[in-house]
C-alpha cells in the first residue's frame, strides 16, 4: 500500500488525495490552517465539489485518508509528497510563490526519509529547479530526494472524473526513476504518459490552460461581430465544431472566463513572456477581450433600463464563476455586481451554492433564496451561471413577478423567439438580432 503525504488541503490537494486513496492508498494531509484541519477531522468539506464529500468521507471511514496540521506527522511513513498549496497572482500578474517556498523549507527541515515530491500547483517555468534548490539548501543532513512536475488538469464540477479519467499524465523530472515512480502510480489511471524535463511539463500546463481561454475569447470576440452583422454566434459555433481541426469544446459565448486557473494562468505566462523581453500580443489580448466581455453585460443593462442604472433593481441568476462549484473567484457575475452596484443598481441573486462566498466578496448584494424571490419585483433579470436549474424555469411566472420584462441571457441558454412571445425584452450574447427584431445595433 503506497504512503502518500499531500500537502494543501484546498481544492486540488483534496481531489488528488482523496482519488488516490480512494485507489487504495493511505493519504494524510497536511495544511497549516488549524480551522480547516478540524473541518475536515468532523467530515465537512471546505469546498463544494459534486461527489468529494461522499468519496472522503468513504476512504476516511476506511482509515486511508487522515488529517493533521504536523509535517513530521505526514512525513512519516511518506514515500510520495504532493505540494497542492496555492500560487495567487501577485501585483502585476507574476504567480506568488510563497506558500511553495514555506512549503519546500519545512519538507526539507522535516523530512527523516528518502522522498519524491511532486508539485501539482501551478507555477512559474523553472520552479522545479528552484525547489530542488530550496530543499537542498535547508535540509538539516543530506537526504536523498527527487522533484518531479506533475501539473494537474482539473476542471471544477467534474474534478474527479477528470482525475480518474485523464486524457494525459505529465511528468517532468530530472531524476528518470523518480518521473517512472510517479509514473507507476498513475499507471492504474490507463491514460498517455507525457515524461518530459521539469520547465517543459510547467510550460504545458501554462500553455493548454492560456489555449482554452484563447478560445473562449475568440468565440466572444466573434459574437460581438455577430451582434452587428445579424448573425447567431451559438449556430456559428456549432457549424465551426462539426470541423475535427476545431472541435466544439470552449466555443460557448458568454460572459467570459473566470476562476481560479485560467485569468491567473494567462496573465502569469504574459508576465513570464514580458519579465524575459518578449510582448505577448495574443496573451494580453485574451485578457482584454475578456474584461470587455463582462462590460457588455453591464452596457446591455443599461441600454434595456433607457440609459440609467441608478434606482434600478437587477436580479442576478448565478454567482459562481461556473455551475457546479462554489468558487467565486474571478467570477464575471460578481465583476458585473460590482459594476452595476457602483452605477447605482439594487442588486438581488440567487445561486445554489455559492452565495457565502458571494456575500463576502461583494457585501452589497442582496441574496434571495430561489430563482423566483431574485426576479421578483426586478427590473432586469441577468442570468450569468449556467445552472441546471435555470433551464427549466416557469419564464411566465418570472415575467409576470417582475417590474419590468428586461432578461439579459449571458450564456445563451434560452431560446429568444419563446422568450419574445411571452413578452419579454431579449438580449443574449451574440445572438444577431435582439428581442425587438432589430439588428443589435440598431440599423434595420
Amino acid at each position: 500500500m503506497r504512503q502518500l503525504c499531500v500537502v494543501g488541503s484546498g481544492y486540488v490537494g483534496l481531489i488528488t488525495g482523496a482519488c488516490f486513496a480512494d485507489m487504495g492508498s493511505n493519504v494524510t494531509f497536511v495544511d497549516i490552517d488549524e480551522g480547516k484541519i478540524e473541518m475536515l477531522q468532523a467530515g465537512e468539506m471546505p469546498i463544494y465539489e459534486p461527489g468529494l464529500a461522499e468519496l472522503a468521507r468513504r476512504n476516511a471511514d476506511a482509515g486511508r485518508m487522515r488529517f493533521t496540521t504536523s509535517y513530521a506527522e505526514g512525513l512519516e511513513h511518506a514515500e510520495f509528497v504532493f505540494v497542492c498549496v496555492g500560487t495567487p497572482s501577485g501585483v502585476d500578474g507574476e504567480a506568488d510563490l510563497q506558500y511553495v517556498r514555506a512549503a519546500a523549507q519545512t519538507i526539507a527541515k522535516t523530512m527523516q526519509q528518502p522522498l519524491i515530491i511532486i508539485n501539482k500547483s501551478t507555477v512559474p517555468v523553472g520552479t522545479g529547479d528552484w525547489t530542488t534548490e530550496i530543499i537542498s539548501s535547508n535540509q538539516p543532513q543530506p537526504i536523498d530526494f527527487a522533484v518531479v512536475s506533475c501539473p494537474e488538469f482539473l476542471r471544477e464540477g467534474s474534478a474527479i472524473a477528470d482525475f480518474m479519467q485523464p486524457d494525459r499524465t505529465v511528468l517532468g523530472s530530472t531524476s528518470p526513476s523518480a518521473a517512472k515512480k510517479v509514473a507507476e502510480l498513475y499507471a492504474p489511471l490507463a491514460a498517455p504518459t507525457v515524461i518530459t524535463d521539469l520547465r517543459t511539463a510547467e510550460m504545458i500546463k501554462y500553455a493548454s490552460n492560456a489555449f482554452l481561454a484563447t478560445r473562449i475569447s475568440f468565440i466572444n470576440e466573434i459574437s460581438i461581430i455577430c451582434e452587428r452583422l445579424g448573425a447567431d454566434v451559438t449556430e456559428v459555433a456549432r457549424g465551426m465544431g462539426f470541423d475535427k481541426r476545431i472541435g466544439p469544446h470552449f466555443l460557448q459565448a458568454g460572459v467570459g472566463f473566470g476562476g481560479s486557473c485560467f485569468p491567473k494562468d494567462v496573465k502569469a505566462l504574459a508576465n513570464m513572456a514580458q519579465t524575459h523581453g518578449m510582448h505577448p500580443q495574443l496573451l494580453n489580448a485574451v485578457m482584454e477581450i475578456n474584461a470587455f466581455q463582462r462590460r457588455q453585460i453591464t452596457l446591455k443593462t443599461r441600454e434595456l433600463l433607457d440609459g440609467s442604472l441608478n434606482g434600478n433593481t437587477v436580479a442576478l441568476l448565478g454567482l459562481a464563476f461556473k455551475q457546479d462549484t462554489d468558487d467565486t473567484r474571478e467570477s464575471p457575475s460578481l465583476a458585473v455586481a460590482r459594476s452595476l452596484l457602483n452605477q447605482g443598481a439594487n442588486v438581488k441573486a440567487y445561486d445554489p451554492v455559492a452565495m457565502a462566498n458571494a456575500s463576502r466578496d461583494v457585501p452589497g448584494i442582496m441574496l434571495c433564496d430561489n430563482p423566483y424571490s431574485a426576479a421578483a419585483d426586478s427590473d432586469a433579470l441577468l442570468v450569468l451561471t449556467p445552472w441546471n436549474e435555470f433551464k427549466q424555469l416557469d419564464m411566465k411566472r418570472v415575467l409576470c413577478s417582475m417590474n419590468q420584462p428586461n432578461i439579459i441571457d449571458g450564456r445563451n441558454m434560452y431560446n429568444p423567439e419563446e422568450l419574445k412571445a411571452l413578452g419579454f425584452r431579449y438580449r443574449g450574447v451574440g445572438r444577431g438580432f435582439n428581442g425587438e427584431g432589430t439588428l443589435a445595433n440598431g440599423d434595420e
